[in-house]
């Protein structure tokens, strides 16, 4: 089965669209840092306010454990996204109920209308698929159609994802479009040579990934704070840096497979050590095998990758055709140890084919560190989502619209 496209809803003049978003922007003093997710989010509403539609936008924000929690309001993102579309958009503090509904039925054609966090209703999360659809099913009577286009919680069995495709005639945004496009040249056939970089803080979170893309890649870079497992796993002391004692057999599993399968495996042999975690803290790169013997001796902390192997990882990166980065190389929110993801980022600017920011922390870090979008060939929006997809793991967002693989 193929995936469903609004080209499959028809006209939808007149039509009162309920359309899933994700509009998890990080928030600091009530104000967007990041709003990456809003304008991701445009393309698919401009195309329904153009087609003459009463859009009615749903999205979650953080995580308020399934009560109002103004920290978590949608408000401040009504406004920018009053600001990105050029028009007001209406908010209403409220997913369902009378206030909802009124504002629903007082749209013209081409409005829109911004409803309040989704978790803060319980029923968005229930592991109770009877409460999931009963909230599902008072969301579908604000509309006569649904798009879903939040890929981030593709991968979520969750009211609004789920229940609620089945509960309108539904089809996927253009968000989800492009980004199931990107992922499937990922995985199938890419061009060559193809190189995975992996960061961020732990080796687990990344079991999957690695598991199923070890035999497609023909490098593998390791940054981040995962990267001391691996050199725990191959007998050097890590000090106080970030490491997983129970992963150690796994990665060293992984370590031997990548050796059968001829593929490179490439871990730091420099690395930036500190005297503690802090954006002030005293510093200096070291060798990856001798991390105890730095100043700091067994009391000093791994921050970033070192100078020599980030340039090593750029080198790969900018020769590769196509490149997916998941996770920064170091702590990249203090300067001092945010050199090793500039590099990365920069060398995936560079690339001669497909190079992927796989979303989340990535996504975030190169936008801090100065890098536009338009720089890099696709900034993903759904870390989780995109390492669930390449894990090869179900989607229940994408298969209630009709995809399969």
């Amino acid at each position: 089965m193929s995936l469903r496209t609004l080209e499959d809803l028809g006209d939808l003049a007149g039509k009162r669209v309920v359309v899933r978003c994700d509009l998890n922007v990080p928030l600091k003093d009530g104000r967007i840092t990041d709003d990456g997710r809003v304008r991701a989010s445009l393309g698919t509403l401009n195309t329904l306010v153009n087609a003459g539609a009463r859009v009615i936008v749903i999205s979650h924000l953080g995580r308020p454990d399934g009560s109002p929690a103004p920290e978590y309001s949608l408000a401040p993102v009504a406004q920018r996204l009053s600001e990105l579309l050029g028009k007001e958009v209406t908010f209403v503090g409220e997913t369902v109920g009378d206030e909802a509904a009124a504002a629903a039925e007082a749209l013209g054609d081409g409005d829109v209308l911004l409803l309040e966090n989704l978790r803060f209703n319980p029923e968005e999360t229930s592991k109770d698929a009877s409460e999931r659809q009963a909230f599902a099913e008072r969301i579908a009577a604000l509309g006569d159609a649904f798009v879903s286009d939040g890929f981030g919680v593709v991968h979520r069995k969750q009211a609004s994802v789920y229940e609620l495709a089945a509960a309108l005639p539904s089809a996927a945004g253009s968000l989800i479009e492009s980004e199931l496009t990107v992922l499937e040249r990922l995985t199938k056939d890419p061009q060559r040579p193809y190189t995975v970089v992996l960061g961020g803080s732990k080796v687990s979170d990344k079991l999957g990934v690695i598991e199923h893309l070890l035999p497609q890649v023909d490098t593998l870079c390791i940054g981040g704070g995962m990267l001391f497992t691996f050199l725990a796993a191959q007998g050097h002391g890590v000090a106080k840096s970030l490491l997983e004692q129970d992963q150690l057999d796994t990665v060293r599993a992984y370590l031997s497979k990548a050796d059968e399968l001829g593929v490179t495996i490439d871990l730091p042999t420099d690395v930036v050590v500190a005297s503690g975690f802090a954006a002030d803290a005293q510093h200096e790169t070291v060798a990856a095998d001798a991390i105890e013997s730095s100043s700091f001796g067994t009391d000093g902390i791994g921050l970033d990758i070192g100078p020599e192997t980030a340039t090593r990882f750029a080198s790969a990166v900018s020769g590769s055709k196509t490149v997916f980065w998941n996770g920064p190389m170091g702590v990249f929110e203090f300067p001092a140890f945010a050199a090793g993801t500039k590099t990365v980022a920069q060398a995936l600017t560079e690339v001669d084919g497909l190079g992927v920011v796989g979303g989340g922390d990535s996504a975030a870090a190169v936008r801090s560190l100065g890098f536009s979008d338009d720089r890099f060939g696709h900034i993903s929006t759904g870390g989780g989502a995109s390492l669930e997809f390449l894990e090869g793991k179900s989607l229940p967002g994408l298969e209630a619209l009709g995809w399969s693989r």
